[in-house]
């Protein structure tokens, strides 16, 4: 099959190289950091540059938006308290949370929100855990009274208004009705952002502060956080979103003065992250390990398999499935996964060349991140255009071909 480099032929290398620079080369994608590994083999493309009309390369250590691919990241924090016995997965979480007791749940999905019958039991750790707590983003149901809600309380970032501070961003969320039973229904991002303010009730410290003395630093994860010191913003570009219509390179944040240019009010587990490759490769790493990191050990390996493998019911996650066969054309291909485990998806069948077992998540802000077990792959790459067009999503999806075609056993 040709000469072998740690797993990976030197042609799939070469296709895979020309592959990613086609795209760079194309207009459409600015610059690009790809880091993948096999075994001890690791290999990193740096490509293009900082800004859309050129500027500063990419380099390695540029610190770049992960978006939802804080979800696979933040979901470590309430594997440690699980570990440690300070919560449990059947826990309600109205211990910490009082502001979710009592739910009420909507009728009709569509309804108006006092149409609602009583939550038949209390939301649970493994409920938020498992993004199934009865609220989260449904873009299938925008126009609805309760998503339009969602938005104008700011319990979602950027639309329209900034997300509070923890306290009273529970007190909002803790206002709207959910849209399903607890349990019954996976929904997203919503339960990303409460698992942050959990741990940070149950620890009696910030969501970052937890995060950094117990994943972080132990991992080297110098670079990740939830904004960008100032001494640093150099290293960040800036974030496009490209009109939809015409490609034109529109910057959704800049670097100086934008969203991860000071330390936010929320510090969202659902995609507020800033990080680097090298950061990432280190958790995705660890988490192939099963939880060690050298001679250290980060997460049990029973709370690795437990987040890494699918814990949707048959039905939840046929609803998951259909949800994503039926937005393939907005999500551009994205998220066809099939299962979920805790923060991040779990492919449960082969709808491409990625095999069954593969965990992790993209994020909207251009960013892609998973592991493969059976083949001992962790790939991260990460770029600064958002998928207000189909160009980061067609990267993703080229640079995850060409990678498994680089194999060589």
């Amino acid at each position: 099959m040709g000469q072998s480099n740690g797993g990976f032929s030197e042609p799939g290398l070469r296709r895979l190289r020309h592959v990613l620079a086609g795209h760079v080369e194309s207009k459409k994608i600015p610059g690009l950091v790809a880091l993948f590994s096999r075994g001890d083999e690791t290999h990193i493309e740096t490509l293009g540059t900082m800004r859309h009309d050129g500027g500063e390369p990419m380099r390695r250590d540029t610190v770049f938006r992960m978006a939802s691919t804080s979800k696979p990241v933040s979901v470590a924090a309430a594997m440690v308290l699980l570990d440690e016995c300070r919560i449990r997965l059947d826990d309600p979480v109205q211990e910490w949370l009082p502001e979710l007791a009592d739910r009420q749940v909507l009728k009709q999905l569509d309804g108006p929100l006092d149409d609602t019958v009583p939550a038949r039991r209390p939301i649970t750790v493994r409920d938020v855990l498992t993004s199934t707590f009865g609220l989260g983003m449904d873009m299938t149901v925008l126009g609805t009274p309760i998503m339009g809600a969602v938005f104008e309380k700011g319990i979602t970032p950027n639309l329209p208004e900034p997300m509070p501070e923890p306290d009273e961003w529970m007190r909002r969320l803790g206002e709207l009705p959910l849209m399903h039973q607890p349990g019954e229904r996976w929904q997203y991002q919503i339960a990303s952002d409460l698992l942050g303010v959990l741990v940070a009730r149950v620890t009696g410290q910030s969501f970052e502060a937890f995060l950094r003395e117990r994943i972080f630093e132990p991992l080297g994860m110098k670079d990740t956080g939830f904004h960008v010191p100032a001494d640093q913003l150099h290293r960040l570009p800036p974030l496009y979103a490209p009109d939809p219509q015409t490609g034109e390179f529109q910057v959704w944040d800049p670097a100086e003065g934008g969203r991860h240019s000071s330390p936010p009010a929320f510090q969202g587990g659902g995609g507020g992250l800033n990080s680097t490759a090298d950061d990432y490769h280190a958790y995705f790493r660890m988490l192939l390990n099963g939880g060690t990191h050298g001679s250290e050990r980060i997460l049990s390996r029973a709370a690795v398999e437990l987040m890494t493998t699918n814990r949707l019911t048959p039905e939840q996650q046929a609803a998951r499935q259909e949800l994503a066969l039926n937005a393939v054309h907005i999500s551009f291909g994205q998220g066809q996964h099939g299962g979920w485990g805790f923060g991040m998806a779990v492919r449960t069948y082969r709808g491409d060349y990625a095999p069954i077992g593969q965990f992790g998540w993209d994020g909207g802000a251009g960013t892609s991140t998973y592991a493969d077990p059976v083949n001992g792959i962790t790939g991260i790459l990460l770029t600064q255009v958002g998928v207000s067009v189909p160009n980061s999503v067609h990267l993703m999806h080229d640079f995850w071909t060409t990678l498994y075609q680089a194999i060589d056993d």
